[in-house]
């Protein structure tokens, strides 16, 4: 005995509003498949399954449900027509796969949300991340019912062992995979009873991550090293204006114009968070900076040339083009460092790091705070643990020695 039914299950959401569900029965089991449209309760007629016409887009909705409840039916029909034992879970599978809400879709869903928050670099990276999953399946569509503990350990082997990724990429992919999955849940396209994640199932834990900055020794090697090419000496004092600003973002030195420069102070805001900042220009850091200034410099101009061309009103251009900007940025700077016989990997983002460490436990923490511009102090402490080794080594020697 088999029924299909267009029903509002009594499980409202944060609003109050219920979802519009089919539920469908098999051999005395049942499921739902969700519509990914709620309801006020007042609006649902439970004599006729469907909505009220004092609903003003009560047409537009019992389209849908009818819709999804001649899918359902054509799906059952042919199952019996051939003799075969469908399950309620094939059936709502392949209702899933025919109305396009499997996890690709959702996951472009998110991608478009992504792109309307500007975060252009982020809808990259989590494109080729969607891209290895996909060849990983080795098929353009899954359903979010096939999205279980079971695959995901798969996944997570793959990406360990074939892809040699680090444990902590391959939390980036479950984080992704688990941001996608919450987003079918919050349309109802997908029960919350299937959830992989959580206590029990697959628990993302972020582990800790190795930062490494440059020494104080280093730093003086870097600042007098010689013979560099123009493009080598370029990127170096693009690195050393980041150090010796506490460590500013790559992206925010390449958008410093001469005047954010004002009575011995760099005023400017940062591009991940819009706090204000204002820096004292240390001597060292003038001294570059007057290598970039021209007598004919418009106080409006770029400090560094890179983003020149660049209309920063176009928020998604201006991301993809720093980003390419520091990768040769990076390229550079790896040669520098194999000059002076640096062993660290040398990157724009490492000034940050080597602040950091030269700082470790001599500056105040609330002090810190303020140079790094966190909200809460316990992402400084957090992050200055990285670099905060002198209690640990006093303890070590008092044992040892």
């Amino acid at each position: 005995m088999s029924s299909i039914k267009a029903v509002l299950r009594k499980k409202p959401n944060k609003q109050g509003l219920y979802p519009i569900t089919i539920r469908i029965t098999k051999d005395r089991k049942t499921t739902f498949l969700y519509t990914g449209q709620y309801l006020d309760e007042k609006f649902w007629d439970n004599a006729n399954f469907k909505v009220k016409k004092s609903h003003p887009n009560s047409v537009r909705l019992n389209n849908r449900i009818a819709s999804k409840l001649a899918d359902a039916n054509d799906i059952l029909l042919e199952s019996e027509k051939d003799n075969e034992k469908t399950s309620v879970k094939t059936i709502k599978k392949q209702l899933i796969k025919s109305t396009g809400l499997d996890f690709f879709a959702v996951a472009k869903m998110h991608h478009e949300n992504t792109e309307k928050r500007k975060k252009f670099n982020q809808v990259q990276s989590d494109k080729g991340r969607i891209k290895i999953f996909k060849e990983f399946l080795k098929q353009d569509e899954i359903s979010f019912l096939e999205i279980d503990v079971q695959l995901l350990r798969k996944f997570e082997n793959h990406l360990l062992h074939t892809k040699k990724r680090t444990p902590r990429t391959v939390v980036n992919y479950f984080i992704l995979i688990r941001t996608i999955y919450n987003l079918a849940v919050s349309h109802a396209i997908v029960d919350k009873r299937n959830y992989p994640f959580g206590k029990g199932k697959i628990q993302i834990r972020i582990p800790e991550s190795k930062k490494v900055g440059l020494s104080r020794k280093e730093i003086q090697l870097l600042e007098n090293v010689e013979n560099l090419s123009e493009a080598q000496q370029h990127a170096l004092n693009i690195w050393l204006t980041s150090f010796y600003f506490a460590g500013v973002r790559v992206g925010d030195v390449l958008k410093l114009r001469w005047n954010d420069f004002k009575d011995g102070r760099l005023y400017y805001r940062m591009g991940k968070n819009e706090k204000l900042v204002s820096l004292k220009i240390p001597a060292k850091a003038q001294n570059i900076l007057n290598l970039y200034k021209r007598n004919d410099s418009k106080t409006i101009d770029l400090v560094f040339p890179e983003l020149q061309e660049v209309n920063f009103k176009d928020l998604k251009r201006l991301q993809i083009r720093i980003k390419t900007i520091t990768r040769n940025l990076n390229r550079r700077l790896e040669m520098v460092a194999e000059k002076v016989e640096i062993d660290k990997k040398m990157t724009m983002h490492i000034a940050r790091h080597s602040f950091g460490n030269i700082s470790g436990d001599s500056i105040p923490i609330q002090t810190l705070q303020k140079l790094y511009r966190h909200s809460s102090i316990t992402t400084t402490i957090n992050y200055q643990q990285n670099f905060m080794h002198k209690e640990i080594d006093e303890a070590l020697d008092k044992v040892i020695n």
